[in-house]
C-alpha cells in the first residue's frame, strides 16, 4: 500500500482538497453556507436550502481547516458559519436551533437530537479554534440537550420535538446517539470538563455494551420510547438516508472509532474490546470482497440488502483503523487503514477531490440526488482528522 496515506504533509493536502472544493462557492454572502453542489462538477443546483446538520459540519470541516492548514481562509469561514448558527438556525424563545431553512426563512423548526448533537459538535471545534463566545454557546447547547432530550433513566437521548418542545416522537434512535457521544467528547477534548466525558462514557455503554447485548454484539437502529428494539420500523424502507432497516457497517465502524477515542480519555475497561469487536463486525459482514467498499446495510442474517456503496463509511473506516492502531498496535489496523484509503482514492474520490456520496455496488458514482444536502465533506474532512492525530 502507498506509503503516502500515514504521512502528515499528505493529509493535510488531502483535507485542503476536500475543502477547497467547498470553499469559496460553498459560501453564501446572505448568510451560512451551499451545501448543495453537484459531486462531480462541483455546480451549485440549489442556493436556498440550509440544512442544520449541514451549517454545523461545514463549521467542524473549516475549524479543523484552520487547525491543520492555517487559519486563512479557513478561520473565517468557519465564523461566517458559527454566526448563522446564532442568527439564522437558533430559536432564541425555546433555545433550540431550527432543522431547515429556505434562505434566512425557517421552513421547518422541529427540534432533532441528531440536529442539535452537531450544533454542539460545531460550537466544540469553535472553542478549539478560538473563535469568540463559543464557549458560551457550547454550554448553553449542553444544559438545552439535557433539559430537553436527556433521558437519565436510560443515559440516552430521545430524538425528536415539535418546534415548541411540546409534542415527542416515540421513535428512539441509535444514530442521534452516537453522534452526541461524538460531539461529547469533541466537548471534552476542547474543554476538558468532566461532564461531557461522562455523558460520552454513559451513551456509549448503553448502546454499545448493553443494548447491543440482545444482539450479540450488533448495533440495531431503531428503538420504541423505552428503549426497547424495533425490528419492524421502516422494514419497507432499507435504503432510507436516514433511518434504513437493518444493521448499518457504517455505523458499526463509526462506533468503533468514537470507542477508540472514548479509550483515550476515559479509565474503562470495556470500550476498546468493544471497538476491535465493531470494527470486526463491520468488516465481516459489511466489506464487499468482490467489489470493495461497504455495503449500505445487511439483515439479521448478515446478508447485504441495499448494495450500494456510500462514501463516509469507508471514511470511518480509516478513522476506526487509525485511532484503533494508535490504540492498540496490531498491525492489521494499519494495513487496513491504507486499503481503506487505496480504495478510497480509486473509487470515492471526485475529480476535484470532493468524496462521492454515494456509488453503486461496482463503484460507478451515482448521481447526486435533489433536496438539501448533510453532507459538505465532514466524513472524509474526518478521516483526515483522525488519520492526522492518531498516526
Amino acid at each position: 500500500m502507498a506509503p503516502e496515506y500515514q504521512d502528515t504533509e499528505w493529509l493535510a493536502a488531502r483535507l485542503r482538497d476536500i475543502l477547497e472544493f467547498y470553499y469559496p462557492d460553498g459560501i453564501d454572502d446572505r448568510g451560512g453556507y451551499v451545501a448543495q453542489l453537484d459531486g462531480e462538477s462541483g455546480e451549485i443546483y440549489d442556493r436556498d436550502s440550509k440544512h442544520l446538520v449541514a451549517t454545523s459540519r461545514y463549521v467542524v470541516n473549516f475549524c479543523l481547516g484552520a487547525r491543520f492548514d492555517g487559519p486563512d481562509p479557513w478561520l473565517e469561514a468557519a465564523k461566517h458559519g458559527i454566526e448563522f448558527l446564532r442568527e439564522g438556525h437558533h430559536d432564541p424563545d425555546t433555545g433550540g436551533y431550527d432543522w431547515l431553512l429556505e434562505g434566512t426563512e425557517t421552513v421547518d423548526r422541529k427540534r432533532v437530537c441528531y440536529g442539535h448533537a452537531f450544533v454542539l459538535l460545531a460550537y466544540a471545534r469553535a472553542v478549539e479554534a478560538g473563535i469568540d463566545g463559543t464557549k458560551a454557546d457550547l454550554e448553553a447547547t449542553y444544559d438545552l440537550l439535557l433539559d430537553r432530550f436527556w433521558e437519565p433513566e436510560y443515559n440516552l437521548c430521545q430524538s425528536e420535538f415539535d418546534g415548541d418542545f411540546e409534542d415527542a416522537s416515540a421513535y428512539r434512535g441509535q444514530n442521534a446517539n452516537m453522534h452526541t457521544c461524538e460531539a461529547m467528547l469533541a466537548a471534552y477534548e476542547a474543554t476538558g470538563q468532566q461532564r461531557y466525558l461522562d455523558r460520552a462514557r454513559e451513551i456509549a455503554h448503553a448502546l454499545t455494551v448493553d443494548l447491543a447485548a440482545d444482539h450479540d454484539g450488533y448495533l440495531w437502529e431503531h428503538y420504541t420510547d423505552e428503549w426497547d428494539h424495533d425490528m419492524d420500523y421502516n422494514r419497507q424502507k432499507p435504503d432510507d438516508l436516514f433511518r434504513p432497516w437493518g444493521y448499518q457497517p457504517g455505523h458499526h465502524i463509526e462506533w468503533a472509532k468514537l470507542l477508540a477515542v472514548l479509550d483515550r480519555y476515559a479509565d474503562v475497561d470495556w470500550a476498546i474490546e468493544r471497538a476491535e469487536e465493531l470494527f470486526e463486525i463491520a468488516i465481516e459482514d459489511g466489506w464487499d470482497d468482490d467489489y470493495g467498499g461497504f455495503y449500505y446495510n445487511f439483515d439479521p442474517d448478515g446478508e447485504p440488502i441495499v448494495d450500494d456503496k456510500y462514501g463516509w463509511p469507508v471514511a470511518e473506516g480509516i478513522g476506526a483503523a487509525a485511532a484503533l492502531y494508535e490504540r492498540t498496535g496490531t498491525a492489521q489496523y494499519l494495513d487496513w487503514y491504507d486499503r481503506l484509503w487505496a480504495y478510497a482514492q480509486a473509487n470515492l474520490t471526485a475529480p476535484e477531490g470532493n468524496f462521492y456520496v454515494k456509488l453503486t455496488r461496482d463503484n460507478e458514482p451515482s448521481p447526486t440526488d435533489d433536496g438539501p444536502a448533510v453532507e459538505p465533506g465532514y466524513h472524509p474532512v474526518g478521516a483526515c482528522f483522525e488519520g492526522l492525530r492518531s498516526l
